[in-house]
């Protein structure tokens, strides 16, 4: 290891340990990340040493990291599987599809879509409810609802009425203020370009070694998942100009971009499967590098 790198990496350590510091990781989180940034994408099964060495990195311990993926594997997110004395864990078919539909979000381009209101029926309205807000819509009622069209209608049990699409844009910016609370939002997307911001300059990341490359591109990516998911992604036209997630996207695109060489490359060198190394590059992380790019202009 050069000199050179050896700063680099005191300097991303430094980051690392801010970080981790403001925002604690926890054991199942950050191992539901790891399999949607490197496993998933490369046939979502990996050597359960990989996730314990992957961990320790960040001070989750070895003990943390098997309570972690026992309980994942109790939720039916995991499976195990044995081969010698080696134990692999495989993704479900039904996780599989979700961080499949996380990824879309997370990597794809924003999707303006069409507003809609929706009336909910049946006797499990406040699940229904639930569900609403979870996919960004705001609560008008007892059963009525407004957001954008992102949920097919099978997933919605109710009436839905379409809307125009308003043209009004500050009179939707002072309706998305009112039905919406967007401040705790828009703090989250400023933590985050703050924590990240330091490296937005090249030269911050040239010479990091690529094992702390991978380090640094799954916190961003852990950070970054924890708010744009949560956030509800309301068109461009209903929020402030000065919108912090716009920043912030564009920040996740560039680092992620910039720190995937390395880490795809390390990524091939270490990480196993009972049959071989994962893969340095595969269609669907392709796909992913080539949506960024289209995120980091």
């Amino acid at each position: 290891m050069t000199a050179a790198t050896n700063q680099a990496d005191a300097r991303a350590s430094e980051l690392i340990r801010q970080i981790l510091a403001e925002s604690p990781l926890k054991a199942a989180g950050f191992i539901v990340t790891i399999y949607g940034d490197v496993v998933e994408p490369r046939g979502g099964i990996a050597w359960i040493g990989n996730l314990i060495e992957t961990c320790a990195e960040v001070g989750i311990s070895e003990t943390l990291v098997r309570t972690a993926v026992s309980r994942l594997v109790a939720a039916g997110q995991l499976s195990g599987e044995r081969e010698g004395r080696r134990s692999y864990y495989r993704l479900s078919r039904s996780a599989g599809s979700e961080f499949a539909a996380a990824a879309r979000v997370l990597f794809g381009v924003p999707e303006e879509g069409n507003w809609q209101f929706v009336h909910v029926s049946g006797p499990s309205v406040e699940d229904a409810m639930q569900t609403l807000k979870r996919a960004g819509y705001a609560r008008l009622g007892s059963r009525l609802a407004v957001g954008t069209a992102r949920l097919a209608p099978a997933a919605i049990p109710g009436l839905i009425f379409r809307a125009d699409v308003p043209q009004d844009h500050e009179a939707l910016k002072a309706f998305a203020w009112e039905y919406w609370d967007l401040p705790p939002h828009a703090s989250a997307y400023e933590t985050f370009l703050e924590q990240f911001g330091s490296i937005c300059d090249p030269a911050e990341t040239i010479g990091i070694s690529p094992a702390t490359a991978l380090i640094i591109r799954l916190l961003l990516v852990h950070r970054f998942r924890t708010v744009h998911l949560h956030d509800p992604r309301l068109p461009a036209a209903a929020l402030p100009d000065n919108w912090p997630g716009k920043a912030a996207r564009r920040l996740f695109s560039q680092l992620y971009l910039r720190l995937s060489p390395a880490t795809d490359a390390f990524v091939a060198r270490t990480f196993l499967t009972a049959s071989g190394p994962l893969p340095a590059s595969t269609p669907t992380t392709n796909l992913r590098l080539e949506m960024l790019t289209d995120g980091a202009v």
